[in-house]
């Protein structure tokens, strides 16, 4: 294997180990690179010419961006995960451990492995530019920081600091590194290497206390004020997971019997918690995330197609969808948007939108007014098709109304190019029906958002029969551009993720009308591991949406999607939502004091009962969910499990620890889920029948993933 690692010997005796893997855009660590890197120190140990050591990337744009997690799908038992972490606590500690001073030089991301590296050398520079990016994101994969970060951490920058960065993964910023003490100094890249070289040349200096507010030098100064620190920690941990992650209570364990016991023994901790982690469920459900995404990025889902480029961009609608949509637009993909509405006030509501975004940047100081304008300025409005002859791409964002959409279709084909592609932000007509006023069908495509664009991760891509393969790669390559995970899905109603989200949504109103209190149901499936129960969820997106989606489903997918009466009744009660401040949660007063309207019961007429377990009742909402996504299999609207569960996740938050809806399948086992749904059938008819695919895999006793 060739040698990752270079050492280059200056005349003034610092000498540069510069680490560049071959054939690979980023660096990243390896357990076969261990031996590379005792071999390096064993002869920088033997060389009195060396006085000092900087440890930098030989890659263009990054330092070193992680630990290789293709390992850990490697190890065969929790032993082979312990000792790829003892491994790296060796070289580390080896590293730690010269006489001479080490200096790490950081420019690009610098992350997990690529920290903990870091961490272990003496000092730190970093440069000051915009793909410079530190953090220890291993808790987003079910795992914690397994090369002592959980330990170098804390000692540098503060427990209370180490903490957050350990438990949310959040990545900071050259100016913030600098600030929590994470590095010595931030330079322009074009001196970075002689900066580091000259702080080697000043000799090794004793470490640095770390920089602490007075309440936390209080707090972190004595054994009672850090029990204090932890216990809070876990307390909110325990709140946000629901208990549904093991990562976090381990990574607040090994801070404190680190903190207690000193390096070696929180180093041993560290070890066996991050073997333990290794071989959860939650964290293999998470990292076959990581991979999934991964790969997608790669696909154009339209085969060896290749997208055409995109120079202009045009969104018909001013509102919420259509300001989101303009938004990502000019600040993600850095393309102009020219907004189309029939009105001003709609135009003025999209720019107000996007400023608002923009200017939450400039409030926390990521961006500069000058940027923000300037991005701003790529965003231009119109009351007529006028400056649009050259859009690439229409995005339409106009009212749930084939007609209106119809009319629309009409109109791009006749004031843009031949080429231009038009793109339904449609959530739940067919786009072959939208096609069908179309001369040129072809160009026409599906691009479902959700709501809010600017934070929900997932678009559906949907191409109907007569869609090109050209029209697909571009819509895709337009929406990653964006920011987004994109999934191909095949024209239907609902297309894959409302259609699933439908009959969970319908089953939670099933049960609020058996005497289910709202708070009761909310609660239950937030336990399950929705970032939000069915029923806020309802308030959120408009009780009147929901409403308007039902018939369209019934008609198009059958009886099983026919809506719960509760619907007629709350409208009739001019219930919308969060939108009206007026449905199932009162909306007066501060948003983490959502308390439930309790008028509503009388609107529906329910006396409340006792409540069923929140198991069974977030059992009865998800088998529904479930049994529909492996019915979007059986169709061919999504190509693949791996799509659902990706579209399941970032769509509608599914639990990411389960993996997705066919993880979650596979880890149930089919034959159990068509238990559970005869079950429910028998109790409450057909809705629950259970789909012919799933009934085959448990005869079977097959799997979707091997």
């Amino acid at each position: 294997m060739d040698n990752s690692f270079k050492l280059t010997r200056n005349d003034n005796g610092i000498a540069v180990l510069t680490m560049d893997v071959p054939g690979e855009t980023m660096n990243t660590l390896r357990a076969e690179f261990g031996e590379q890197i005792t071999a390096m120190l064993d002869e920088i140990k033997a060389d009195n010419q060396i006085t000092g050591l900087v440890v930098t990337s030989g890659k263009p744009d990054s330092f070193v961006a992680g630990a290789d997690i293709s390992m850990l799908d490697a190890c065969q038992t929790e032993q082979d995960a312990k000792t790829l972490s003892q491994q790296g606590h060796q070289v580390f500690l080896a590293l730690e451990g010269l006489k001479i001073p080490v200096v790490a030089a950081i420019h690009g991301p610098c992350l997990g492995g690529g920290l903990e590296l870091a961490l272990a050398c003496h000092q730190r520079v970093c440069t000051d530019s915009k793909k410079t990016m530190m953090g220890l994101p291993e808790v987003q994969l079910g795992l914690l920081p397994g090369g002592g970060g959980t330990q170098r951490l804390p000692r540098l920058v503060g427990i209370t600091k180490a903490l957050d960065l350990m438990l949310t993964g959040k990545q900071v910023r050259p100016k913030q590194a600098l600030k929590m003490g994470l590095v010595d100094d931030v330079v322009p890249e074009s001196i970075l290497l002689q900066t580091a070289i000259d702080m080697a040349l000043k000799g090794k200096k004793s470490p640095k206390k770390p920089k602490l507010s007075t309440l936390n030098k209080i707090l972190e100064g004595t054994g009672a004020g850090r029990n204090i620190i932890f216990d809070q920690a876990l307390k909110q941990v325990n709140k946000k997971t629901q208990g549904n992650y093991p990562a976090p209570e381990k990574i607040i364990d090994c801070v404190r019997q680190g903190s207690a016991k000193g390096l070696l023994k929180g180093l041993e901790v560290e070890a066996s918690h991050f073997a333990q982690l290794v071989m959860t469920s939650e964290s293999e459900a998470l990292r076959s995330i990581f991979f999934a995404t991964t790969e997608m990025k790669k696909e154009t889902g339209a085969g060896d197609v290749e997208p055409r480029d995109l120079n202009k961009v045009m969104v018909l609608g001013g509102g919420l969808m259509g300001g989101g949509i303009a938004s990502v637009t000019t600040t993600k993909a850095k393309l102009p948007v020219r907004v189309k509405d029939i009105n001003e006030t709609g135009l003025s509501n999209a720019l107000a939108y996007a400023y608002k975004l923009l200017n939450k940047s400039v409030k926390r100081r990521h961006i500069t007014p000058a940027v923000r304008d300037n991005q701003m300025a790529l965003m231009t409005t119109t009351t007529q098709y006028q400056g649009v002859k050259d859009a690439d791409i229409v995005v339409e964002a106009v009212f749930e109304d084939l007609a209106l959409k119809h009319q629309m279709v009409k109109d791009v084909e006749a004031h843009c190019g031949e080429q231009t592609i038009f793109a339904s932000n449609t959530s739940s007509l067919p786009i072959g029906q939208i096609a069908e006023a179309a001369t040129r069908p072809e160009n026409v495509i599906g691009l479902h958002y959700f709501s809010p664009v600017e934070k929900m991760p997932l678009v559906e891509v949907i191409a109907h029969e007569k869609t090109s393969a050209e029209t697909i790669a571009t819509t895709v390559e337009f929406a990653r551009k964006q920011g987004k995970t994109p999934i191909v899905v095949q024209d239907g109603a609902g297309f894959y993720v409302n259609r699933i989200l439908a009959l969970y949504m319908n089953e939670a109103a099933n049960l609020l009308l058996e005497g289910n209190g709202v708070e009761h149901l909310d609660k239950a499936l937030v336990k399950f591991g929705f970032p939000v129960g069915p029923m806020t969820l309802l308030d959120e997106v408009g009780i009147d949406v929901g409403a308007k989606i039902a018939p369209i489903l019934e008609a198009e997918l059958g009886e099983r999607f026919k809506a719960p009466q509760a619907f007629d009744k709350l409208l009739a009660d001019d219930r919308k939502g969060r939108k009206n401040k007026k449905g199932f949660y009162l909306y007066t007063g501060k948003p983490k004091d959502k308390k439930v309207d309790e008028s509503v019961y009388r609107v529906l007429g329910l006396s409340l009962g006792a409540g069923k377990l929140p198991e069974q009742v977030a059992e009865q909402c998800v088998v529904q969910m479930l049994n529909e996504a492996v019915r979007c299999l059986e169709e061919g609207i999504i190509a693949s499990p791996r799509d659902g569960d990706i579209g399941a996740i970032f769509g509608i938050g599914f639990p990411p620890f389960l993996g997705g809806p066919f993880r979650y399948i596979d880890q149930l086992g089919a034959q159990n889920l068509v238990d559970k749904l005869s079950h429910y059938q028998s109790q409450y008819g057909d809705r629950f029948a259970p789909c012919e695919r799933l009934k085959t895999m448990a005869q079977e006793q097959s799997r979707f993933y091997p």
